[in-house]
């Protein structure tokens, strides 16, 4: 296994002191570099886990926060955190930013081979970003085919990679079906990928917390959706010596 150094950041967001997990990987040249964003509920060691997969792979990973420093285990708090937060673009979009600037102020970092994965409300922030006409080179999201505001999705400059349950009640396939029609109006080079039978969150390992309802574990396309996200990394941020 690679030797990665890893360390937490702390930087100013949405009024918030946020608490990010900067996973490096081992060398000391420039390498292509990963935002990360976690669910609905917050930073964890799940996300800490997939940057540091990332930087053993090569990349600088930055697991960013969306909640100063919190974990939110409770449904309704962190509905009432998330829900105003999916509803206004622009907040969304100071959090990613604020998380690209440390990704760039990383001396690691090659600011011109950036990508953004997220899950969750951590993917609709990534796909923000994109809106906004971010530089990144890929754009992963799994549970979060929202869509933006009219016309803006033009201004996505790379590849759209999505995945998500075919059951998600939370992700329907109404959703999807208005996502996708955004992403091709706006010639935007997307994939989508259903995994049969899963719900959201599928991703994620068991809580010992409650749930809203509609989240459940699928350890196999858990596994599959790691790898898609992957090989879009692969293909759009090869990591070279």
């Amino acid at each position: 296994m690679t030797t990665i150094t890893t360390r937490t950041v702390e930087y100013p967001a949405d009024g918030l002191t946020m608490i990010g997990h900067l996973a490096l990987p081992a060398g000391v040249g420039r390498r292509p570099a990963v935002l990360l964003g976690p669910e609905g509920m917050g930073l964890s060691d799940v996300e800490r886990r997939r940057a540091d997969a990332l930087a053993e792979l090569g990349y600088v990973a930055l697991a960013f926060d969306m909640h100063g420093g919190r974990y939110l285990g409770d449904p309704d708090e962190m509905l009432a955190r998330c829900l105003p937060l999916l509803a206004d673009p622009d907040r969304m979009r100071g959090i990613g930013h604020a998380a690209l600037d440390v990704l760039h102020a990383e001396p690691r970092s090659d600011p011109d081979r950036i990508g953004a994965v997220g899950y969750g409300t951590g993917g609709a922030i990534a796909l923000e970003l994109g809106r906004d006409g971010v530089n990144l080179r890929a754009i992963g999201t799994v549970n979060a085919t929202t869509t933006g505001r009219p016309g803006e999705t033009a201004r996505i400059r790379c590849p759209v990679w999505a995945g998500v349950g075919s059951e998600d009640p939370i992700m329907p396939p109404a959703q999807r079906d208005a996502f996708t029609a955004e992403m091709q109006a706006a010639g935007v080079d997307w994939r989508l990928v259903v995994y049969g039978g899963a719900l959201h969150a599928f991703h994620h390992p068991p809580v010992d917390h409650p749930t809203v309802p509609g989240v459940g574990y699928h350890p196999r396309h858990a596994q599959r959706a790691w790898h898609d996200v992957i090989g879009l990394l692969t293909e759009c941020l090869p990591v070279t010596e």
